[in-house]
């Protein structure tokens, strides 16, 4: 019995311009033919053709077959190679399904970096949006610790803030400034790397200000905006007058 080409692959279950490609290749010996020039397969072209199919399905490039084949040393670091980026492709699904079980559960995740999404229900939109912005600047030991300073429950002080009118009065922005400071001076003691973006960024400083002014500006009234000025402000004075108070009496 012997087959033609088509016939072959329709039995390997695959097509005919493959089977040629592995003639191609070498990866498949040509037959012999009938006196009419067509060829004719025998029963060992199909065996070797699903082989060559189960080791491709299996992610063995092409030209890998002869040396996976061989059982050699190089056959199984190809072997292991293959195993490893499946349980890399496996683990990256993982993550997508554990993902997409938070949207499901919380469309408010969705505007989240994914390991601050448990944390979408207590923040407003407006942090959600700085998150996601601050995301695609920070270094993960950065993102790490910018969540570990927003588990901390939020007191009423910066349910003021959030909260603040853009019509706000000078003195209203003032008080609340002056009462933020020792906070975010408390924070910035906590998490040092955060204050300095060229060391907590992986882009350029330059692009990370860039990202962080203009985040700041989008999602904050000019009420916010002048209230975390003038913080800046004090704390840049406090500094000041600490570094002359160390001068005289170094």
């Amino acid at each position: 019995m012997a087959w033609s080409t088509r016939q072959l692959a329709e039995l390997a279950g695959t097509t005919t311009k493959a089977v040629r490609h592995y003639h191609e290749i070498g990866l498949l010996d040509e037959p012999e033919r009938a006196s009419n020039g067509y060829k004719r397969y025998g029963v060992s072209h199909p065996v070797r053709l699903l082989r060559i199919r189960r080791l491709t399905e299996l992610g063995v490039a092409l030209s890998d077959v002869p040396s996976v084949e061989s059982g050699n040393e190089e056959a199984r670091q190809i072997l292991r190679s293959l195993d490893a980026e499946l349980a890399a492709d496996i683990e990256r699904r993982q993550r997508m399904r554990r993902e997409l079980a938070a949207v499901m559960e919380n469309r408010a995740a969705l505007d989240m970096p994914p390991d601050f999404r448990t944390l979408a229900d207590d923040l407003p939109e407006t942090h959600r949006s700085l998150l996601m912005a601050c995301s695609s600047i920070l270094t993960p030991e950065a993102m790490a610790a910018l969540r570990e300073q927003l588990v901390v429950p939020r007191g009423d002080l910066e349910a003021e803030f959030a909260a603040l009118d853009e019509d706000a009065p000078d003195e209203v922005r003032q008080r609340l400034a002056e009462r933020m400071v020792p906070e975010v001076r408390q924070q910035h003691r906590d998490h040092p790397g955060l204050a300095d973006l060229g060391l907590c960024s992986h882009r350029k400083k330059a692009v990370a200000e860039s990202v962080v002014v203009h985040a700041l500006v989008e999602f904050h009234n000019r009420a916010h905006l002048d209230v975390l000025q003038r913080v800046q402000a004090i704390l840049a004075e406090d500094d000041t007058t600490e570094s002359e108070s160390n001068d005289t009496r170094g």
